[in-house]
């Protein structure tokens, strides 16, 4: 706005000229420039009688009339100019409000956006941001506003806002160090310090102690200790006290991310580092968020988990971003995403890609726009969602479970979408298939989302008929590809706590003790301590002492 101003606001330059010969009039002793003033004084005092004649409650407009009545005769037609200057302030504060709003992206999908496609806005990542678009200020806020003056200062940081009844940030002996750089890309890991070693060991024995209470006396000396608020989380979880398990999840986030690196940019898609633990509190977090009813938020915590370590994704967070993006209505950032990197990721063999790219398509084609970019739109939709069904036919049937719907006649009769499709798929694509369904399942409920399934089911029913090569060469993929799930989709699966998905692990990955702190850890992870042995106990005991010891 500044920059387009002084060239198209012309009564800028009219007063400004104006001052000049003002200036000029009391240093020269020039005629012109009092009899200008003269003529401004009596349009002064006729206004000053016309406001008290007319005594109206529209005070907050005088200011305005005066400064109209008092241009000289050169801006005579100021007001025109006025009120078109006005109107192009109005537009243009319209415009950024557009840009900086919840949908931020173009009608045909494709985002003009030079930034990375995992860039985090810092804005994005407080929720109460989100809530103020959604309830406004007032209701969000409450009556913080006074308190603020009284309330002690307490140290923030870009992932979350500290709560007064948090303990006081200290330093606990965590420290985030440099250890490589290759290819231009920086890893970082979290180095622990003696003193936090010995905490650490003192935590792993409540831990083998099964009782909770340890846990919580050991915060009571050690507030911000990782692993300890992580696993008192779950517990609060599990004993639906929902809102100590988000304050502990965010107290962990406050720690890790207060004793970040000084090269380490969580806005920037080059910083790695390798600990599961700061994944886990974010992740955590998030899911938080997004059952707060702050998918926008979530979405951008789900891109800077993505952006710490993209190529191995330890969390799996590539089977979640795709429901927050269309939670979010971000349906701009999830097509882009899969145009970049379709390519070299193969996003459209993961289930969840493959049906909510062309949902998303869908959700654009209704939006306002032009007839060429509606019709672009609903041309992909219709591709990309038969092709989907075609690759990932063990989809259909639960989905419309999950919504119920009843499908009709020839769908239920036809062996493509029927009972066998489910039961010929691999174990590892079951697992894929089970958590979409389960999460995204309410998205579909739409009737026109429906109406658009039911048209492009048939077609795909068409070209099962008509034997197309496609529909064969797509279950052989399903064949071959699938056979195991890598260790982080496991994972995946346990954090989302999703019954249909949890269900169709395997019994080697079911039967492992699962720790809220740790859960599946890494085989190839790098152990920079070890815990001491326990000292043995004599064996000459009696038996009773033995059984309560």
């Amino acid at each position: 706005i500044t920059n387009e101003e002084p060239e198209e606001d012309p009564s800028f330059r009219e007063e400004r000229l104006d001052a000049r010969l003002r200036e000029q009039g009391v240093a020269e002793g020039k005629g012109a420039v009092p009899a200008a003033e003269e003529t401004e004084g009596d349009r002064q005092r006729s206004g000053e009688d016309a406001d008290q004649q007319d005594q109206t409650p529209m005070s907050s407009n005088k200011p305005r009339k005066k400064k109209k009545k008092r241009k000289t005769k050169k801006a005579s037609a100021g007001d025109s100019l006025e009120d078109n200057d006005l109107e192009d302030i109005d537009s243009l504060l319209e415009k950024i409000e557009d840009t900086n709003g919840l949908s931020q992206q173009t009608q045909s999908g494709v985002i003009a956006d030079s930034r990375p496609l995992l860039y985090v806005e810092h804005r994005n990542l407080n929720p109460e941001n989100e809530l103020k678009r959604y309830f406004g200020a007032r209701a969000v806020l409450g009556d913080q506003r006074p308190r603020q003056r009284q309330r002690q200062y307490v140290r923030s940081t870009w992932l979350t806002a500290p709560k007064n009844t948090w303990p006081r940030y200290s330093r606990t002996g965590i420290a985030m160090q440099l250890v490589e750089t290759r290819r231009g890309v920086q890893y970082f890991t979290f180095e622990h310090h003696r003193e936090y070693q010995q905490v650490q060991f003192k935590f792993l024995d409540a831990v083998e102690s099964m009782d909770p209470n340890n846990i919580v006396l050991l915060l009571q000396m050690n507030p911000y200790h990782v692993d300890s608020l992580l696993q008192l989380s779950d517990v609060c979880r599990m004993q639906e006290d929902q809102e100590m398990a988000r304050d502990l999840i965010g107290e962990s986030c406050r720690e890790q991310s207060g004793v970040v690196h000084f090269c380490f940019g969580f806005s920037k898609e080059r910083a790695n580092q390798k600990g599961l633990a700061f994944y886990l509190a974010l992740f955590k977090h998030l899911m938080f968020l997004e059952k707060r009813g702050c998918p926008r938020t979530a979405l951008e915590f789900c891109k800077l988990i993505l952006s710490l370590d993209p190529e191995n994704d330890p969390l799996c967070v590539l089977l979640l971003i795709d429901f927050l993006s269309l939670r979010a209505r971000e349906y701009g950032f999830l097509t882009r995403m899969f145009q970049e990197w379709e390519s070299h990721r193969n996003l459209s063999q993961l289930p969840n890609f493959a049906f909510s790219v062309p949902l998303a398509y869908f959700f654009l084609s209704q939006q306002e726009c032009s007839e060429l970019e509606l019709s672009q739109a609903r041309e992909k939709a219709a591709r990309l969602i038969q092709l989907a069904l075609i690759m990932f036919p063990s989809v259909l049937m639960p989905l419309l479970d999950h919504c119920s719907v009843q499908a009709d006649a020839r769908v239920t009769s036809h062996s493509f979408f029927g009972l066998n499709a489910q039961i010929s798929q691999p174990p590892a694509l079951n697992q894929l298939t089970s958590l979409y369904v389960g999460r995204t399942h309410s998205l579909w409920k739409d009737p026109a989302v429906m109406a658009w399934l039911e048209t492009n089911v048939h077609e795909v029913l068409c070209k099962v008929d008509a034997r197309d090569p496609l529909v064969e060469e797509c279950e052989h993929k399903r064949k071959m590809r699938y056979q195991s799930a890598p260790r982080n989709i496991y994972r995946h699966v346990i954090l989302s706590e999703m019954k249909e998905a949890t269900a169709a692990l395997p019994l080697e990955v079911a039967s492992q003790p699962v720790m809220g702190f740790d859960p599946l850890p890494p085989l190839d992870s790098i152990i920079s301590y070890t815990r001491p042995e326990r000292t043995n106990h004599p064996s000459n005991e009696s038996t009773l002492s033995l059984f309560f010891r």
